[in-house]
């Protein structure tokens, strides 16, 4: 990244795709002292680019900065999706009982914990089998549910589909160095997320 990009400074829209939050967090965040910001002369907030990113780096382990920002965004926006109601109008949730619907949560959490330590690690292949061991988990919870295959690879492509968009968000706020890094990360993520995919498919066979 350069200078010029590093220093660049983005709205109120912009500062929340990088952090994953909801607009009002930042606004809260700035007010609050944790982000620093400036005014224009229309009294909007405009946030630089490299304080956003150690902000980021700062609240979690210490990782590549891309995975870290990404892994964040991504839970920042189900949380968001979650809150504001949207899963209340999917048919596969409604069909859900209560206790299904909290394995979810807890659920989502944990295979965007397990994502950022197998991206962290450099993706190495022996680090699939946690893929494999929650896509089991998961499989199991909700053929319990008596949720059908169709209706638990609904579940699971809505929540996986936030971890694509923070990928592409964040390609789209932070140029890559060369081309090669986003489609190597992009693929590393798909290679999980297929893994899981195929695991909770196996089980829903063999069940």
């Amino acid at each position: 990244m350069t200078k010029t990009e590093s220093n660049e400074w983005l709205s109120l829209k912009q500062a929340a795709d990088i952090l994953g939050v909801h607009p009002a967090t930042v606004r809260n965040w700035a007010d609050d002292g944790k982000l620093p910001f400036r005014r224009t002369p229309g009294k909007h907030r405009r946030f630089r680019r490299d304080d956003l990113l150690h902000y980021a780096q700062s609240q979690g382990e210490l990782q590549p900065l891309e995975v870290q920002v990404i892994i964040q965004n991504a839970l920042g926006s189900a949380r968001m999706h979650v809150g504001e109601g949207d899963l209340s109008e999917m048919r596969w949730y409604k069909d859900m009982s209560d206790d299904g619907r909290q394995y979810m949560r807890k659920q989502g959490r944990r295979v965007l914990d397990a994502l950022r330590a197998y991206l962290g690690a450099g993706a190495p292949d022996e680090m699939l089998s946690e893929a494999i061991a929650i896509g089991k988990d998961y499989a199991k919870a909700l053929s319990e549910d008596e949720m059908t295959l169709p209706q638990a690879m609904r579940g699971f492509f809505y929540f996986s589909d936030f971890v694509v968009d923070s990928i592409l968000t964040w390609s789209e706020l932070s140029p890559p160095r060369n081309s090669s890094e986003w489609s190597t990360l992009l693929k590393q993520v798909n290679a999980f997320i297929h893994t899981m995919l195929l695991s909770i498919a196996e089980y829903y066979e063999e069940d």
